[in-house]
């Protein structure tokens, strides 16, 4: 349970960056010799990306994350033979 948590947690996180990002984008026309802070919002994104897709991988992995699917094979053949 923990692990869904952290991957809501991360994407709600990755989506306020990409707002943040755009705030910034929008904020920092006139002054784009000394604003960074756009290059450090996609550098946050960056990271929380990198995370959200580890956790993914980890995930599917360990088995703690799982499809239930109809197109997926393992549901098709559990359902056609129930133990």
């Amino acid at each position: 349970m923990w692990l869904k948590v952290v991957i809501v947690v991360l994407f709600i996180a990755l989506v306020a960056s990409l707002f943040t990002g755009l705030a910034f984008l929008f904020k920092d026309r006139e002054n784009e010799v000394e604003s960074r802070r756009l290059w450090n919002a996609l550098t946050v994104r960056l990271v929380l990306t990198v995370l959200l897709v580890g956790f993914l991988i980890f995930g599917v992995f360990t088995g703690r994350l799982s499809s239930n699917a109809p197109w997926d094979a393992r549901y098709q053949t559990e359902a056609a033979n129930p133990n």
